[in-house]
C-alpha cells in the first residue's frame, strides 16, 4: 500500500442553508477559518452534519474520496453542488396539471 491510499483525514462536512444537497467538505483541524468569502456567501451559514474519517478507497455517494482529499489539499474545502435535474421533472413541474374526471 501506498502512502497515498493509507493516509486518513478527518473531515467535516456542512450543508448549505440555501440550495437542498449542497455540501461543504474541510478538514476538521482548520475548520471554516481559511475558507473564501465568495464561497461562504454563496453557500450561506454553513450547518454541520456530520464528522467523518476520510481515506483514498472510503465510499462516498457522490463523489470519489481520493478526490475530496486531493481538494481539501489543494484549495481547502471540496464543494459537492446537488445532483442536476431531470429536464423532464423540470417540464412536468411547468405544465399545469388538470383532473381527469
Amino acid at each position: 500500500m501506498s502512502d497515498a491510499t493509507q493516509r486518513k483525514l478527518l473531515c467535516e462536512i456542512f450543508k448549505s442553508p440555501r440550495q437542498d444537497e449542497m455540501y461543504l467538505y474541510v478538514d476538521k483541524r482548520n475548520g471554516l477559518q481559511d475558507l473564501p468569502a465568495a464561497l461562504l456567501e454563496h453557500f450561506g451559514k454553513p450547518e454541520p452534519v456530520l464528522t467523518m474519517i476520510l481515506t483514498a478507497d472510503k465510499r462516498l455517494s457522490r463523489a470519489k474520496a481520493a478526490d475530496v482529499m486531493a481538494a481539501i489539499d489543494e484549495k481547502g474545502f471540496y464543494l459537492q453542488m446537488p445532483p442536476a435535474k431531470e429536464e423532464y421533472l423540470l417540464d412536468l413541474y411547468r405544465t399545469p396539471t388538470r383532473p381527469s374526471y
